[in-house]
């Protein structure tokens, strides 16, 4: 019997006979055409964005079948104090990234080795969490962003510092009843970040280098970037002060943090982001591969695990199915799963077709810019349309 990932994918998959997806097929008696690349709609977004000003520029991979099948680098890394051109070594600031590929992931590590559970009350791990009517909420329902809790914590005056972030984390009161409603929240993974740091003894920089990236080869990707790397990491925006922020988070919490929590500070590239994808998708498929979580785990951060009933769809640190799902597209199946990341990251993985779509831009540079919301899904469905695949039913 197939597996859910496995469904459909026979009837979805329509290969075309040219360009990227079909360099390895020889087709007789056209030697001498030259096939159309089915990228190039893809191509022609990233132009167009990057012409509008919705972005300085962007890296684009498709991965499909194991393999990239298409890579795409176009724009600026940075616009000021001068103009640098995009390349392909760039690091970028994760955002929200961080949030499923590493702190997510560190905690389903902790509970496969049977350190955690996931089904635990998060007071049992900090007690200090339960004040505020928060004793019952577990470590599912901030994976799952249905604690309860408001969005991020209090803003609006000065603080800084790790200890008076995870005080203002731990104080906060709820905004609904846990289990109630999907409120996407930093405090979650805050929280859970606090969590692998207690469990493990180390702190979230260090757990992640041994049991994440190092196991993946990762080693262009991290937290609190050594500074000689800031020539190649793409800026955000100036800071409250006026300085350009390079290399140092741009997350308002988790930089008041000093740059290192759960929700945000990871920072990365294309060559490693498409390590991580295609491992996740090879130890799905049940393949040969370092991704550091057995499948059984691995299906669950990726399949449906919100409260019964509730429609808004996430899998344990993965978006499925909510308002956040537009980098889906308009192809890729019901099955699939991503994230985005505010500064203007984001990467969709689809199990069904064997495919992947990672973007990569600093969208708010060099001050706040603009959406690439709709940037997302009008890639990924190019992209879709040009590995031949079809709609869903």
């Amino acid at each position: 019997m197939k597996s859910i990932f496995q469904a459909g994918i026979q009837g979805r998959r329509q290969f075309i006979l040219g360009g990227t997806v079909a360099a390895a097929i020889s087709l007789s008696g056209c030697a001498r055409s030259v096939p159309a690349d089915p990228f190039a709609d893809v191509d022609r977004l990233v132009r167009s964005a990057v012409k509008e000003d919705q972005t300085p520029g962007a890296v684009v991979v498709i991965g499909h079948g194991g393999h990239v099948v298409h890579r795409y680098v176009y724009g600026n890394r940075a616009l000021v104090p001068e103009r640098e051109v995009l390349t392909w070594d760039t690091h970028f600031d994760m955002a929200s990234l961080t949030k499923p590929t590493m702190t997510a992931l560190a905690v389903m590590q902790l509970a496969e080795a049977g350190r955690l559970n996931i089904d635990d009350p998060v007071s049992k791990y900090l007690p200090d969490f339960a004040v505020n009517g928060k004793a019952a909420i577990t470590l599912r329902l901030l994976l799952t962003h249905y604690s309860g809790l408001p969005p991020d914590v209090p803003l609006g005056d000065a603080w800084s510092g790790k200890a008076e972030g995870v005080r203002r984390a731990m104080n906060s009161p709820l905004i609904n009843p846990p289990g109630a409603k999907f409120v996407y929240s930093d405090i979650n993974f805050i929280t859970l970040g606090l969590i692998v740091e207690k469990t493990s003894g180390l702190t979230l920089d260090q757990y992640a280098r041994r049991n994440i990236l190092d196991p993946l080869g990762m080693t262009q990707s991290g937290f609190l970037p050594d500074p000689a790397l800031r020539p190649i990491i793409a800026p955000t925006q100036f800071d409250t002060d006026g300085t350009m922020l390079r290399g140092v988070v741009h997350d308002p919490t988790a930089r008041r943090m000093g740059g290192l929590a759960g929700h945000a500070g990871l920072f990365s590239d294309a060559q490693d982001m498409t390590l991580y994808a295609q491992a996740l998708l090879d130890r799905l498929a049940g393949r040969s591969s370092k991704f550091p979580l057995g499948r059984e785990m691995l299906v669950q951060m990726t399949t449906p695990q919100q409260p019964k009933g509730k429609t808004e769809l996430r899998g344990l640190g993965w978006d499925i199915d909510t308002h956040y799902s537009t980098p889906r597209g308009d192809i890729f199946s019901h099955h699939s799963f991503g994230h985005t990341g505010f500064t203007g990251t984001s990467l969709w993985i689809d199990p069904d077709t064997d495919s992947y779509v990672l973007i990569l831009t600093n969208r708010v540079h060099p001050s706040g810019g603009h959406s690439v919301v709709k940037l997302r899904h009008d890639i990924a469905t190019a992209a879709a349309k040009a590995l031949g695949l079809s709609a869903p039913v």
